[in-house]
């Protein structure tokens, strides 16, 4: 009895492992081996599937990594020296006034600068391929001409620009200024010819990094009082000799070369292949154009507060020369060497984004490859000819500003008829309230333009 006892009480044992059924010690403890074996394997499978988790999270960074950047090449020209111009210029006669028109033409900017992402993205082609696809030749070559003529008003403050910065540093005439400005920058272009487009978009992120710090330190060392910023966002008119101002920095924040050139980069970022593709790129990218204006969105408002909070508001003070002086009184030589070092680099990596928008213009309304060096020459010639006759950089500088936003409804109004054709952008297309806002913001820079025609010629 004692044996068969032990017997049966060996087979419930095994009985617990086996759901009852009795087996031999010997099964027992192989079943009991290979649940070891599973529990095992389930772990290893755990491990494996994170593993796994964290490869495709990694993938999709790696995919959405291209994305990143163009929006900050096209940011640099939101920081060129016309802005700082133009910012400087609102900042001293205005204080803190006009800080609402810097708020309002930064949120615009990205709007914009995203749909002419979105084009690329979704159709594969810049701004002005597909202008020239609509368009027969004698509207073309027109269409090219107005291009062609903002872009030189856009080379010209930007080698201008540098050229008083190497004037504030070194005491550089403007002249041999803008020629060195022409030279640097042109060589930044070799170097993309060279090295590719992502070193170049590096190197500009880069240049767009040292013109943050240049103007946003004088910024952190004397910040504005809340009384003044409240009072600069409340939206109010100041008066007709605001208005050139006004027009100026319309033009300067949202620019038309930076449209053309933002579908053009866009274009290229291969992210057609899937839907799922496309998606993901138009998520990077809104958020690529959103971290990229903000950030100039920032520089341009801290370059007016600095020349508000430096300067007492309307006076005599008109140049980027005396705000850099007065920067130096106000604060310290430090930050008024900050200020000519961003203002110099805003003018080098501007300039050589803008000859990378002309030549995307040229090829893509005449079907011409032209060299980025041989294009810088294009629209040098030109700029250093006004150069040598500007009697009021600073106000040349502005002035150029207000041709930019001449020539803006050219590439505003075929942005947003393009990127509302469901034909041309399937399910893509912009949500009507998008519509509406760059059709009244199109309006508003038409009806601009013609109260400061209007008001040029009565005065």
């Amino acid at each position: 009895m004692g044996p068969r006892l032990q017997l049966c009480q060996g087979c419930q044992l095994s009985g617990q492992v086996t759901g009852g059924l009795p087996e031999s010690d010997y099964s027992a403890r192989k079943r009991a081996r290979w649940l070891t074996e599973q529990h095992h394997v389930s772990k290893l499978a755990s491990a494996r599937g994170g593993a796994d988790l964290a490869t495709t999270a990694d993938s999709r960074v790696r995919a959405g990594a291209p994305l990143i950047g163009p929006g900050f090449v096209v940011a640099i020209a939101y920081v060129d020296p016309g802005n700082v111009a133009t910012s400087t210029a609102a900042g001293v006669r205005y204080g803190y006034a006009l800080l609402w028109v810097v708020i309002g033409t930064t949120v615009l900017a990205g709007m914009i600068q995203y749909l002419a992402a979105k084009l690329g993205l979704v159709t594969g082609q810049s701004l002005p391929e597909a202008v020239r696809d609509r368009l027969g030749t004698p509207a073309r070559l027109a269409y090219w001409a107005q291009a062609e003529l903002v872009l030189v008003a856009t080379g010209l403050a930007e080698v201008l620009g540098g050229a008083i910065a190497l004037n504030l540093l070194f005491d550089v005439p403007l002249l041999l200024g803008g020629i060195i400005t022409a030279t640097v920058s042109t060589g930044l272009l070799v170097m993309r010819d060279q090295a590719g487009q992502r070193k170049f978009e590096h190197v500009v992120v880069a240049l767009l990094a040292i013109v943050g710090i240049g103007f946003l330190a004088g910024l952190v060392a004397a910040p504005p009082s809340d009384a003044d910023i409240l009072s600069g966002v409340t939206p109010r008119y100041i008066g007709p000799d605001s208005l050139w101002l006004m027009v100026g920095m319309l033009g300067a924040t949202v620019m038309p070369h930076a449209v053309y050139l933002h579908s053009a980069l866009a274009k290229d970022r291969g992210a057609r292949a899937s839907t799922e593709g496309l998606t993901r790129a138009l998520r990077t990218t809104r958020a690529d154009v959103a971290t990229a204006m903000s950030l100039a969105g920032l520089v341009n408002l801290a370059v007016l507060m600095l020349a508000a909070g430096a300067l007492p508001a309307m006076s005599d003070v008109d140049c980027l020369a005396e705000a850099h002086a007065a920067v130096g009184e106000h604060l310290g030589p430090v930050f008024a060497l900050l200020f000519a070092v961003g203002l110099l680099a805003s003018g080098l990596a501007s300039t050589a984004v803008s000859t990378h928008a002309g030549a995307v213009v040229m090829s893509g309304l005449l079907h011409k490859q032209v060299p980025l060096a041989a294009r810088r020459l294009f629209t040098l010639v030109p700029a250093i000819a006004l150069l040598t006759i500007a009697d009021d950089p600073t106000r040349t500088l502005v002035g150029t500003q207000v041709v930019l936003s001449f020539g803006l409804p050219f590439a505003l109004i075929p942005l947003v008829i393009l990127t509302s054709r469901r034909t041309l952008m399937g399910s893509r297309t912009n949500h009507p309230a998008v519509t509406a806002v760059v059709w009244v913001v199109t309006a508003a820079v038409i009806v601009l333009d013609a109260g400061l025609v209007w008001l040029t010629v009565t005065n």
